[in-house]
């Protein structure tokens, strides 16, 4: 690989140093009053997404710095070789294109002489037609009787994504049935999961591109034997109440599972970007292969606004510029992410994995050690529970959190007045995380300093196509940042050793006999602590 300049050694990037220093402890009261019709310029606004950002600590000049930083740093040919499929994930030589995921039937794409788009089509026919049978009833169990309930097995992005997805379009889901999912190898979340269903209604969705991950093969086994012993032992069971988004044949072949009945998908699909392909089978079925079409038609619409925008204007870009503001010169090591949607609560964990996992990185794509930082904490609550909870931290604390506030100006469940009420607690807030309030001298406890950024996003509803937008949005704002950073945003070996010693440990604590230890002295009093306490008697 090509060494690159050191990032904190370009020009641009001692700009931007220099300009902070100048303008950091600027407060947006008087960024206000200097200039008052930023709330109105200060705003960008396409593809249905209105994004705000005049409430961010920056003047014209900073979004300037910051293009030129991306400039700089290649983004645009970041931008276009991924587009490309260009083997942008270095440490893994892959292709990068979930872009591919959502491109309309009509495009086509050649990676190493096969039209991907070609094939996720086909995928999404099959996928198409099995959601039609399962919702229709055609597909019945092994007794004869209608599925009802669905149970994704997965963990990480193939767990992460579906029930995201599930929650935030549970709207749109045939309520007749029940749809649930199972990551943790922890037994109760199996238990739980499963506690008041019936087996000979009941199909799981085993996700695992391997199908070895422990995780998930774990719980697949066990539900493989609930399934069975509810079923009369009949192996021939199986095949009526599994289904697998893999691509082992021969492992789903040996489980019992039809290959007819394995949906694939490929190995430049990375886990925390693949909702969109066959790992959203259990959202297709929840939600019906033209909704997904929907979700879908949402991504590709950010996908091109990312790559034809310039990044001025570019939603994703600036998000993702202002992001590597906050993280690299303000010091800011956590992010907010606050939807105003109770179909959302479960966004900002999906956030989670697809920000840090991508971007919790220390070297760079050349194999150097950073010198500067990357990868913020994201984390979140909707609103308005997150108000009474943490938002005090937030506006009276000691850290700076810049924050992203959600809302909709419409909302699928018209109550009384509880949208505008809800609506105007997005605004409140954002406006006094701003602008703060002066307290009196004897109640400096009634001090709110304000200058606190928020990015506020507005959309028109919650649809299956504005959650492509959203997903999507977030996507781009993570590639951004690790355009800027030089990182490769799409491997994650640092999940890997956990994993690793975790196999060593397992027989160490299933063994009939004392075993001989050879970790450190807390793992080695931990290991005994533990076969103590689980041995009978």
């Amino acid at each position: 690989m090509p060494e690159t300049p050191s990032l904190t050694q370009r020009p641009e990037w001692q700009a931007l140093q220099r300009h902070y220093a100048v303008t950091g402890a600027a407060h947006l009261r008087d960024l206000f009053a200097a200039d008052p019709s930023r709330g109105e310029r200060l705003v960008v606004e396409a593809e249905g997404l209105y994004l705000d950002y005049s409430k961010h600590r920056v003047t014209n000049e900073t979004i300037d710095l910051l293009v030129a930083l991306a400039d700089a740093c290649g983004l645009r040919e970041r931008i276009d070789a991924m587009f490309r499929g260009d083997r942008i994930n270095v440490t893994e030589n892959r292709s990068v294109l979930h872009v591919a995921l959502r491109a309309p039937r009509s495009a086509s794409l050649v990676v190493d002489g096969v039209d991907v788009v070609k094939e996720v089509h086909e995928v999404l026919d099959r996928m198409g037609a099995f959601s039609d049978r399962v919702r229709s009833g055609e597909w019945v169990g092994h007794t004869g009787k209608r599925i009802r309930n669905v149970i994704n097995i997965g963990i990480g992005g193939s767990d992460l994504g579906p029930v995201m997805a599930y929650e935030a379009l549970r709207h749109y889901s045939e309520r007749d049935m029940t749809f649930r999912f199972v990551s943790n190898v922890d037994g109760t979340d199996f238990a739980e999961a499963t506690r008041d269903l019936e087996p000979a209604e009941t199909l799981f969705i085993v996700s695992s591109k391997t199908f070895t991950t422990l995780e998930t093969m774990t719980n697949a086994h066990t539900a493989r034997e609930w399934s069975l012993r509810g079923l009369s032992g009949d192996e021939s069971a199986v095949a009526k109440h599994f289904v697998a988004v893999s691509t082992n044949e021969q492992g789903v072949r040996e489980f019992g599972i039809d290959p007819v009945n394995m949906f694939g998908f490929w190995e430049w699909v990375g886990g925390r970007y693949s909702m969109d392909s066959a790992i959203g089978l259990s959202t297709m079925v929840a939600i019906g292969p033209d909704r997904f079409g929907e979700m879908l038609a949402g991504f590709h619409a950010i996908d091109e606004h990312f790559r034809t925008a310039p990044f001025e204007r570019n939603l994703p870009a600036l998000m993702g510029l202002l992001s590597v503001w906050y993280r690299d010169f303000f010091g800011a090591q956590t992010v907010a992410v606050l939807p105003y949607d109770q179909y959302l609560k479960r966004f900002p964990a999906y956030l989670q994995q697809l920000t840090m996992e991508s971007n919790g990185k220390h070297v760079t794509l050349d194999g150097a050690r950073v010198d500067y930082d990357t990868g913020a904490i994201y984390w979140g609550e909707p609103g308005t529970n997150g108000q009474h909870s943490f938002y005090q931290l937030i506006h009276q604390g000691t850290v700076l959190i810049p924050c992203d506030f959600i809302g909709f100006s419409r909302t699928l469940n018209p109550l009384g007045d509880h949208h505008d009420l809800l609506t105007a607690n997005v605004f409140a807030q954002c406006e006094a995380l701003a602008f703060g309030k002066d307290a009196a001298p004897d109640q400096p406890y009634r001090q709110f300093d304000g200058n606190r950024p928020t990015t506020t996003l507005l959309l028109d509803l919650l649809t299956p196509e504005s959650l492509g937008k959203l997903v999507a949005l977030y996507e781009h704002s993570v590639f951004t940042q690790g355009a800027i950073w030089g990182i490769d945003s799409f491997d994650q070996w640092g999940v890997e050793l956990g994993k690793v010693l975790a196999k060593a440990i397992i027989p160490e604590l299933q063994a009939g006999a004392e075993p001989a230890l050879q970790h450190d002295s807390s793992t080695n009093a931990l290991i005994r602590r533990y076969r103590a306490g689980r041995a009978p008697g």
